[in-house]
């Protein structure tokens, strides 16, 4: 078990190569899988960089570009961004799809802490 220095307060880059491991390392992780020419995922960055402050500690977030990374959002079967990936244990719980409000995002996350 990662101690609590090692969770990061902001998000982290995650890839095809270090998503396993990645997911792995934290008990409960939040994966937000976006690309740079998808206006619904500028919306979503800056909430997922706020709750990666609040959470800091409790749940690690990652971002995942989906046009570098095809090998998770196949995997997965991402058909439509953002979609966040809720990892337990590092096993997949639940997906969030869309622009959600941050207080839906928190909803979704107290299942599993």
């Amino acid at each position: 078990m990662t101690e609590m220095a090692d969770y990061p307060a902001e998000p982290v880059k995650v890839e095809d190569s270090t998503f396993d491991e990645f997911v792995q390392k934290y008990s409960l992780t939040v994966i937000d899988c976006w690309a740079p020419w998808c206006g619904p995922c500028r919306i979503v960055g800056p909430i997922v960089d706020a709750l990666a402050k609040e959470y800091s500690g409790k749940v690690v977030f990652g971002k995942l570009n989906t046009d570098e990374n095809p090998a998770v959002s196949g995997r997965f079967g991402i058909m439509a961004i953002p979609t966040m990936l809720v990892v337990k244990q590092g096993k997949l719980v639940d997906q969030i799809v869309g622009a959600v409000p941050k207080a839906k995002i928190e909803t979704v996350l107290k299942k599993y802490m």
